[in-house]
């Protein structure tokens, strides 16, 4: 009787912190989605990334990991890590393509100049041969990543918002 009391109290106290990471969890994805309203509605047009970045960063982003083609993204934050899954850019089993610095370079200039839907720049990344890119949010910079290990960074300017 004194193993199976021991053996309920340690399940409350599992369920209890369970219940508490949820709650913690709740607040890392209500505080996420909250400041990516909040950039999406300040940031301009042309040039709105570190715009984006600057509030998610103030948010407690630490950093973005963002996976093509599944469009599955995680975010590091202050509050937890939360995953993002979206639309994947394509469907079955395809080859991925090779690396193209140019192309990538030209899909991020079309997307700063605000002639691109965040879709469209995913997927012209994805046609680039970017198979992943981390945002660094303390040292504002990007890194695109190929499949075999390719890498292309940019830095991005500091914004007050």
């Amino acid at each position: 009787m004194l193993a199976r009391v021991a053996g309920a109290s340690k399940t409350l106290i599992f369920m209890r912190e369970l219940r508490n990471q949820r709650l913690a969890m709740s607040k890392a994805i209500e505080n996420l989605k909250s400041a990516q309203q909040r950039a999406m509605a300040a940031r301009p047009k042309v040039g709105g990334f570190p715009y984006l970045a600057e509030i998610l960063r103030k948010a407690g982003v630490t950093h973005n990991s963002w996976y093509l083609p599944s469009c599955q993204s995680l975010y590091l934050t202050d509050e937890g890590p939360v995953a993002t899954v979206g639309t994947p850019l394509v469907a079955g089993t395809i080859e991925v393509p090779p690396f193209n610095r140019d192309a990538l370079v030209k899909a991020l200039r079309v997307d700063q100049a605000g002639e691109s839907t965040f879709a469209e720049f995913l997927q012209a990344s994805w046609n680039a041969g970017v198979v992943r890119y981390e945002v660094d949010f303390a040292v504002r910079t990007v890194s695109y990543y190929g499949i075999g290990g390719e890498e292309y960074m940019e830095a991005y300017p500091p914004v007050e918002v």
